[in-house]
């Protein structure tokens, strides 16, 4: 009965979504993309404080993958306005990516409130394929609300494989999706087609932690989390870190 009434909203739901989609369809929706920095900006600031203790513990050992001279090297995917930057050690260099060239506005203010890093470019490309950046050529990957939206979650962890060097870590925290006995899950597959529009591709269904178990590092530390005070719609998380 349950799964039958979870069909029958997500059809409501994704009838709802129409306008959005025509407004894909013929190109109109790509205008969203630059409004999309602003309000991830100061969703931003919200965020951060509900889960600062989440994010402080999170990054609290990354200078431990420090290279053998003590220089830190992190590249971030899907960095966005820069919200982890000050959860970063003192010193660290940090390459930033994004497929959206319309957050560098907010990346500038972000890198300007966090002068104990140094910041070494930003790159216009998506997860799934950074060739500009060198096979082993950073010691620390981060990736924190990302694979919720990108295309292929998989090519994605490749790719961060291939730039880390060998014993460099990928850190992770992500919302995913819930028990299949809980209503926490019935809303999300209900609201995922609209939500897909607002969040700019965000998908709240996905079981992240199967992509990583299966990528491939040789250690995985992931432990599942309720974010405290967050949407309910996203309120189960995976946060940790995989060595290459």
């Amino acid at each position: 009965m349950k799964s039958c009434l979870m069909k029958l909203c997500k059809i409501f739901c994704l009838a709802l979504t129409l306008p959005l989609q025509i407004m894909e369809l013929v190109g109109l929706y790509g205008m969203y993309k630059r409004l999309f920095p602003l309000l991830a900006y100061n969703i931003t600031f919200s965020y951060n404080d509900k889960m600062h203790e989440m994010k402080r513990a999170l990054f609290r050992n990354v200078c431990k993958f420090a290279n053998t001279d003590g220089t830190l090297h992190l590249l971030e995917i899907g960095c966005g306005s820069g919200a982890n930057f000050k959860f970063y050690p003192d010193g660290c260099t940090v390459i930033c990516t994004d497929p959206n060239p319309h957050f560098d506005k907010y990346l500038q203010m972000s890198m300007e409130a966090n002068k104990h890093l140094t910041y070494e470019k930003f790159i216009v490309v998506s997860g799934e394929d950074m060739r500009e950046v060198r096979d082993e050529s950073v010691d620390v990957v981060v990736c924190t609300l990302v694979l919720c939206s990108v295309n292929s979650v998989q090519r994605v962890l490749k790719e961060a494989r291939r730039i880390l060097r060998t014993g460099g870590a990928f850190y992770f925290l992500e919302h995913v999706v819930s028990d299949p006995s809980s209503w926490t899950y019935f809303f999300q597959h209900v609201l995922q087609p609209m939500w897909y529009y607002l969040g700019d591709g965000c998908v709240i269904t996905r079981a992240t932690w199967k992509d990583l178990e299966a990528a491939g590092f040789s250690e995985l530390h992931l432990k599942h989390i309720d974010a405290p005070q967050v949407t309910f719609t996203i309120k189960p998380h995976i946060m940790g870190y995989a060595i290459k």
